[in-house]
């Protein structure tokens, strides 16, 4: 009796133990699943709560109808137009009518003249346009709201074809890949030049990729205000900025703990200053071919030749860890192609895609590239390993000298 008495109230049988144990497990994770989605199903009881009484009873209706949209490309052929738009209205528009230089025109719109939210057309017009004359052209909707877009100077758009991929190609070898490999010419100069002098240059080399850095900045948040409010611009530009410093400091810290030796830690700075570069080079190839693509060939001219100028001081910021070693030629040449190459990817992109969002995005790269290229060097070799905290004033006058020399270039490309 004793026995049985204690098999009763004793614990389970270890058999029982087990199959106890995956529903214990599961009840857990129902609960989870639970408190995980309670919140959301409780936010969209809210909103369905908002919406059914029209607002919280204010009921607010604009006094007219919202509606924008985002021109994207125009393109030229004899005797056509092409109008790219989005819509980035909070309601469905309808395209109406279409004026050019205030005169009324046929038209038809693809693929609808209804346009949902988000939703793009093409409004394609059979007009005898002439070469270099300016052109406004207004789309009127069904609630008789203008939308204003203009052509500055007409010209023939290119078209992606074989001829005009070369010659974006070689857009992007004048302006990357050329000028960065003559900077580096100068690496024997380094190689004599003093404590002093290498100072001055490293400074130098910060200020060139601070002024870049605010350059592109700038023009991306001129393009981000352009864009409709869906797209969100300026939040374009802080991920594109932000994400490429981290990647690009993940990438150097990476390359910190598996470096071996002084210089194999030059060499790893090189090319992430390479990278940088080549990222920003990204940008200044996308603005050439949007020149070219849009007819303006003498601005895209002054580009050209203002990027060639401004660039050759970003091969000597390539060089500039590398001044105390002798690296074999292929890395070298490998190092100015990574700072080169990706002008001729942006002057592809920027002459033959149609994306104003994605040259905000590019802009947004190349200078959270710079920016996070300029804290390497300054932290690396500036105020760390050349003496600025010995000599500031000449770290001061570095910097100042690298920013003076993009700005005095700059007028030729502005």
């Amino acid at each position: 009796m004793t026995t049985s008495s204690v098999g009763e109230s004793g614990p389970a049988p270890v058999g029982e133990q087990h199959a106890d144990a995956p529903v214990g497990k599961a009840s857990r994770g129902l609960r989870f699943v639970v408190s995980l989605f309670l919140p959301l199903l409780l936010l969209a009881g809210v909103i369905a709560l908002f919406v059914r009484t029209n607002g919280a009873g204010l009921n607010v209706q604009p006094a007219v109808p919202i509606e924008t949209v985002q021109f994207g490309r125009t393109i030229l052929q004899p005797g056509r137009i092409e109008l790219h738009l989005r819509n980035t209205s909070p309601e469905p528009i309808t395209i109406a009518q279409v004026n050019i230089n205030d005169a009324i025109w046929p038209h038809t719109v693809s693929p609808s003249r209804a346009v949902p939210r988000l939703g793009s057309a093409v409004v394609t017009m059979d007009y005898p346009w002439v070469e270099g004359e300016a052109y406004e052209v207004a789309l009127l909707t069904g609630n008789s709201v203008p939308l204003a877009t203009s052509i500055p100077a007409a010209t023939v758009t290119a078209r992606a074809a074989t001829g005009t991929l070369v010659s974006f190609t070689l857009i992007g070898l004048y302006v990357g890949v050329f000028p960065v490999l003559l900077g580096m010419l100068w690496l024997p100069a380094l190689r004599r030049a003093g404590p002093g002098t290498m100072l001055f240059l490293m400074a130098a080399t910060v200020g060139l990729l601070l002024f870049l850095g605010f350059d592109a900045t700038a023009e991306a948040l001129e393009l981000a205000a352009a864009l409709g409010g869906p797209l969100q611009g300026v939040a374009l530009v802080v991920i594109g900025a932000v994400g490429t410093w981290l990647l690009l400091d993940a990438i150097a810290r990476r390359q910190r703990l598996v470096e071996r030796g002084a210089a194999a830690g030059r060499l790893s700075l090189a090319t992430v200053i390479a990278v940088g570069i080549g990222l920003h080079n990204l940008g200044e190839g996308l603005a050439i071919g949007a020149a070219y693509s849009v007819g303006a060939a003498a601005l895209g001219t002054f580009l050209v030749v203002g990027f060639i100028l401004q660039n050759i001081t970003e091969g000597l910021g390539i060089i500039m860890p590398l001044a105390r070693d002798r690296p074999p030629l292929r890395v070298l040449l490998g190092l100015g192609l990574i700072g080169g190459v990706p002008a001729i990817v942006g002057a592809w992109v920027g002459g033959l895609v149609d994306s104003q969002a994605l040259a905000v995005l590019f802009l947004a790269i190349g200078a959270g590239a710079v920016f996070q290229v300029a804290y390497e060097i300054g932290r690396r070799l500036v105020w760390k390993g050349a003496g600025a905290n010995e000599r500031p004033m000449l770290a001061f006058g570095g910097v100042m000298t690298g920013m003076l020399v993009l700005y005095v270039t700059g007028i030729a490309i502005k």
